[in-house]
């Protein structure tokens, strides 16, 4: 599956940290999902272009980058989130830090592992978690089936993520980390352009900029045909 808008170049460059800037200027991500789904591997492979393949767990990291989105300069910054999540009777208990992180994104990877049944399951419930914190149903999530070259290994199914993403109301991707950064990047791509149109959108609201008023077609009719009309002498 493509997603839409992939034609121009997503160029990267390191930044020293987190320094604050102007509105609409800085993307705030966070990649979700279980232990040893691939979430520190999926964030350093588009951040750099390299796979690495094994990670201590991690407790919770901070990536941050400069990119040239649409001829725009922006800072995204990434939180990698550990696998410390409790689901039970599709409900998720997340510590408050976990939460916490959470509240503070503005868009979202879903990733569980195409070998990992248990991951898949996770899904749902911590897509449920981010709508109970954020009800805003415009906040963008992605969910994304990782691992997509171990077929032999393979115990969820293409077609049972795409259902379960199409039930939530969002994109899915299945990828390879491991064998490509192509789709890595895409699915970044997308997600942050995501996240840019709502930060525009808020924006206009904010500054009080009415929408174009559409125009009246019965007022258009009426002008168009008085426009035709001879006039009486």
């Amino acid at each position: 599956m493509r997603l839409p808008g992939m034609s121009q170049p997503f160029l990267l460059a390191p930044i020293a940290e987190c320094s604050p800037g102007p509105p609409g200027a800085e993307l705030r991500l966070a990649v979700l999902g279980a232990r040893g789904v691939g979430k520190s591997a999926l964030i350093v492979r588009f951040l750099t272009k390299r796979f690495i393949g094994d990670y201590e767990p991690n407790t919770g990291s901070l990536y941050s980058r400069l990119v040239r989105l649409d001829g725009e300069q922006v800072a995204v910054h990434i939180q990698d989130t550990p696998g410390c999540l409790q689901v039970q009777e599709d409900c998720v208990q997340a510590p408050d830090a976990l939460s916490r992180c959470m509240k503070w994104a503005e868009g979202f990877l879903v990733v569980y592992s195409i070998t990992d049944p248990g991951s898949y399951q996770a899904v749902r419930p911590l897509h449920q978690h981010i709508r109970q914190l954020h009800p805003d149903a415009r906040i963008p999530i992605v969910v994304v089936g990782n691992k997509a070259d171990l077929l032999h290994a393979r115990q969820v199914q293409a077609k049972e993520g795409l259902q379960l993403a199409n039930e939530l109301g969002s994109l899915f991707l299945e990828i390879s980390t491991s064998e490509s950064s192509q789709g890595v990047c895409e699915v970044f791509q997308y997600l942050c352009r995501e996240v840019s149109k709502l930060q525009h959108a808020e924006r206009r609201r904010n500054t009080g900029i009415p929408r174009p008023r559409s125009p009246n077609m019965q007022d258009l009719k009426r002008r168009f045909k008085q426009a035709l009309s001879p006039r009486v002498k």
